[in-house]
């Protein structure tokens, strides 16, 4: 997770199941990008935090206030969460529950999701443009795509 104001560009690669959360208050051009690896921490919370849907976000959403950034003002936009390979019985598709918790997250802090583009079987680079808000989307083979 890392966090701008009023310039510079925030980047995260390799958004295969992962999934990439931006968030960007207009009012004072503060922003954060965050990469959540997995839906829930569970045991592992001791760790890094920010990798987990459950903690990563709210811990993110607490940085932002203390930065000043306004929970209403949000604009907020996620990408990744691939099915990037055929899991074993039990597991599922990693990438979706991850999409699902994120969204359910977000839902629980009342932060309605502005744009997105998850899914599908390919892997993602997320930019956060911090002076504009824009957000991109890279994909090898693909056309870029603005959120």
């Amino acid at each position: 997770m890392k966090i701008a104001r009023r310039e510079g560009t925030l980047i995260t690669y390799a958004l295969g199941s992962c999934v990439g959360i931006t968030f960007y208050d207009p009012m004072i051009k503060l922003g954060a990008l965050v990469h959540i690896l997995l839906p829930e921490a569970g045991d592992n919370a001791a760790g890094n935090i920010f990798k987990f849907a459950d903690t990563g976000i709210k811990e993110t959403l607490r940085k932002l206030e203390v930065f000043g950034g306004v929970k209403s003002r949000y604009q907020c936009k996620i990408a990744g969460g691939a099915k990037m390979f055929e899991m074993s019985a039990g597991i599922g598709n990693i990438g979706e529950r991850n999409v699902k918790m994120v969204e359910k997250v977000l839902a629980e802090e009342h932060i309605r999701v502005m744009a997105k583009d998850v899914g599908a079987n390919y892997a993602r680079t997320m930019l956060l443009d911090v002076t504009t808000g824009t957000v991109k989307v890279r994909t090898s083979g693909r056309n870029e795509t603005i959120l």
